[in-house]
């Protein structure tokens, strides 16, 4: 017998060639949920704790508690396993899982091959960038809903045939889809990346976010400041930046760590819900504190530029303020960034979500 081969019922399976079969017959399987497989055979009757699983079989790619789910329900699947009676593979409630029938290895000592360091690393960051462009793809939705109400609320002065009034929406959904799916991109693939390569305590989410959003924030001032002032002579002053990128960006890592990488199994929906409270607080705090999202930059900038079609003093008179005040840009701070911790949160869900049904679609019907 191949040392490396572990054998439990009428299966028998090889790590080395990364093969599972059933009486001699190869079984069609994944390549992750091979790796699932293989850590609970190989500590046959040990606990397997769902960190484990997140470290050694997702090596750190951020996902939901529903991935280890569907991952154990395709492998009983497989096996011929029932969870109300399992032979295999053993749930224990809150804290993983156990494999439970006798395994038989090919000598004493023998160890587990390592799986190629460069296909599995290869993999992760494949996944990365998916998991960061559903993120992305959130911020440039948030960005056109933003852009929309803010370009309606704008159009100062009607032009002929409404054409002025067209014009101003588009640029401004234009200008806020660029300007947030920029910073959506570095805040989901700081987040991502933080708690991949450090596979540490889910709290470096809020770092890569935070840090993440600082240098996207940062660089987009750098060159809007630059820019106008290059072209009109005039600095708009004040803008969104750095420290704001900073704030919201960890906003949005903090309302990963809760909905995303807890292990409490939040749904879909509870995740939205609970990624909007954190945004809008932590833009409502932004406000606050003197800090200007982009709602309260545009105001700046057509205060700035007298000549500017825009107008956000309709919205200041409807808070009862004379123009875009604080109350205005505490409201609208707050709005915003539920709206973009939302977003972010809910693209990098729906990837996640379609990453895993993708590995269970490979998988052949019983």
């Amino acid at each position: 017998m191949d040392a490396a081969r572990l054998c439990f019922g009428p299966f028998a399976l090889d790590p080395r060639q990364r093969r599972l079969t059933r009486d001699g017959v190869a079984v069609e399987i994944g390549g992750r949920y091979l790796d699932a497989l293989i850590l609970l055979a190989h500590d046959a009757g040990a606990l397997v704790s769902k960190d484990r699983f997140m470290d050694e079989v997702w090596r750190g790619v951020p996902v939901t508690d529903e991935a280890l789910t569907q991952c154990i329900r395709t492998l009983r699947r497989l096996l011929d396993d029932d969870a109300a009676s399992p032979r295999y593979i053993a749930t224990v409630p809150k804290h993983g899982y156990r494999f439970i029938a006798p395994v038989t290895r090919g000598s004493a000592g023998a160890e587990l091959p390592i799986p190629s360091e460069g296909r599995a690393r290869a993999a992760a960051w494949r996944e990365i960038l998916a998991i960061g462009g559903g993120g992305t793809l959130g911020g440039a939705v948030a960005g056109v809903v933003g852009g929309l109400a803010y370009g309606f609320d704008a159009s100062a002065q009607p032009a002929q045939a409404g054409m002025g009034t067209i014009s101003i929406v588009l640029v401004l959904v234009a200008v806020t889809m660029l300007v947030a799916s920029v910073g959506a991109a570095g805040v989901a693939l700081g987040i991502v990346t933080a708690r991949t390569a450090v596979r540490a305590t889910p709290a470096w989410s809020i770092a890569g976010g935070g840090l993440g959003g600082l240098c996207v924030g940062a660089l987009a001032k750098l060159l809007g400041v630059d820019a106008l002032g290059l072209l009109f002579g005039q600095s708009p002053g004040n803008i969104t930046g750095g420290a704001e990128g900073l704030a919201l960006g960890a906003a949005v890592g903090l309302a990963c760590w809760l909905a995303l990488w807890r292990r409490d199994g939040f749904g879909f929906q509870r995740a939205i819900s609970l990624a909007a409270i954190v945004g809008g607080i932590g833009g409502m705090a932004i406000a606050l504190l003197g800090g200007r999202m982009m709602g309260s930059s545009l105001a700046l900038l057509a205060e700035n530029f007298p000549g500017s079609r825009l107008d956000f003093g309709q919205l200041g008179r409807f808070f009862g303020e004379g123009d875009f005040g604080i109350v205005s840009r505490t409201v609208t701070g707050g709005l915003e960034g539920a709206l973009f911790a939302a977003c972010i949160v809910g693209g990098i869900l729906f990837v996640e979500a379609r990453l895993n049904a993708a590995d269970a679609a490979s998988l052949p019907r019983r």
